[in-house]
């Protein structure tokens, strides 16, 4: 009796037309392959961000794409302790296949690999129609002639990969019967089936992509740090980059007002010792004098503001301010003004005759947080004259 090339279509157990076991495969592969995206895009970002942090020196930047990197590598480890070991053996089942054409590609050994066309037609009992295929395989040379087109071979095929075909050259005296009396009709030339996984340089080409767009993505948020005192880096200078602006009038009285203000670059901030003296004597040496109006300092930025039509008494002379002295203020305001959670701070200083006792500038530190914003107020020497802490609610 011979055996057709029709077979009834899949159903799932409720009687309804269901997903077969191909599409399946092709469904999970694609998931698979979006998962992979996503995943490479986190950690093309958090890697960025753990690079943008070390450039920055900003420790939560560092140390949330750190812990995003060490979260996936947990994850990773966990989901390959919970995986089973050894992977099961595919399943496969037993048909006859109708050889349509074959061809030689290789005759230097013994077995010689042999390209197939076939027309694979399951049992009835599997639910799958007949299709084509084309497949590889190594064959003896001795066992070759036994193979012709429009001759009948039994094969092996894995229902959820149908591409994945095999001939069985020793089948055992049942299957070899019904090779020998079955004849089966050739299938259409649409019902080839392809191995899918030639598209998976696709899923590389976009795994990159996402990648590369996750650390672009981080570098664009912070690109304002990372980009604006680059401009005006001189060569092989080791000193903070500066970006000055300047604005100056001049009337009858031939007075001159100016404001010069510089960013610094790299992993550390001007309260770095030594850092702030440095920067201040490249500002007075482009302003032209060292008798200014206002300075004012932040974590990687410092301005000065000068006019020249002011009494000395109005003015201060930035060269004789303790900068070194700074740095212990700003973590006094930082420590004991009720601010438990400073995320930044300010130091202000400007003339103020007799305010205090004698004549100097006014030093006052600002730093702000969750909690408000606290005020500590020194005099010339860096001696604290009086704070303003947070403001107790209630």
């Amino acid at each position: 009796m011979g055996t057709t090339g029709r077979g009834p279509v899949a159903q799932d157990p409720a009687g309804g037309n269901g997903l077969t076991e191909q599409e399946s495969s092709a469904f999970r592969r694609t998931l698979a392959g979006l998962r992979l995206t996503f995943t490479s895009g986190v950690t093309g970002a958090a890697a960025s961000a753990v690079v943008v942090g070390v450039i920055l020196g900003r420790a939560p930047v560092f140390l949330t794409g750190g812990g995003v990197l060490l979260l996936l590598v947990l994850i990773g480890f966990v989901a390959g302790r919970r995986s089973p070991g050894p992977d099961a053996p595919p399943v496969t089942r037993t048909a006859l296949a109708r050889i349509e054409d074959l061809r030689a590609t290789n005759g230097e050994s013994a077995d010689v690999p042999v390209e197939f066309r076939l027309t694979v037609a399951p049992e009835p009992a599997d639910g799958r129609p007949a299709y084509r295929v084309v497949i590889d395989q190594h064959i003896n040379l001795v066992d070759i002639p036994a193979y012709r087109p429009g001759g009948t071979a039994v094969v092996e095929y894995r229902p959820d990969e149908p591409w994945e075909v095999r001939i069985v050259t020793r089948p055992t005296p049942e299957w070899s019967r019904r090779a020998e009396a079955a004849e089966i009709d050739s299938a259409p030339a649409s019902t080839l089936v392809e191995n899918p996984g030639l598209g998976e340089g696709s899923w590389c080409v976009l795994v990159l992509f996402a990648f590369l767009a996750g650390a672009a993505l981080v570098v664009l948020l912070f690109r304002g740090e990372l980009f604006a005192s680059d401009d005006a880096a001189g060569p092989a200078s080791e000193r903070p980059a500066v970006t000055s602006s300047a604005s100056a009038s001049v009337s009858a009285s031939v007075s001159r007002t100016f404001t010069t203000s510089t960013t610094v670059s790299g992993p550390s901030s001007l309260l770095v010792l030594g850092r702030m003296r440095e920067t201040v004597t490249e500002l007075a040496e482009r302003a032209g004098t060292s008798d200014v109006t206002a300075l004012t300092i932040r974590e990687r930025r410092m301005e000065i503001r000068g006019d020249s039509a002011r009494p000395p008494a109005e003015t201060l002379h930035v060269q004789m301010l303790p900068y070194e002295l700074f740095p212990a203020l700003v973590r006094e305001a930082r420590t004991t003004l009720g601010v438990r959670t400073p995320e930044t701070w300010r130091i202000d200083v400007a003339p103020d005759p007799g305010a205090w006792q004698g004549v100097g500038p006014r030093v006052r530190v600002t730093v702000t947080g969750e909690e408000g914003t606290a005020h500590l107020d020194a005099d010339a020497t860096a001696r604290i004259v009086e704070r303003r802490p947070v403001a107790k609610a209630g």
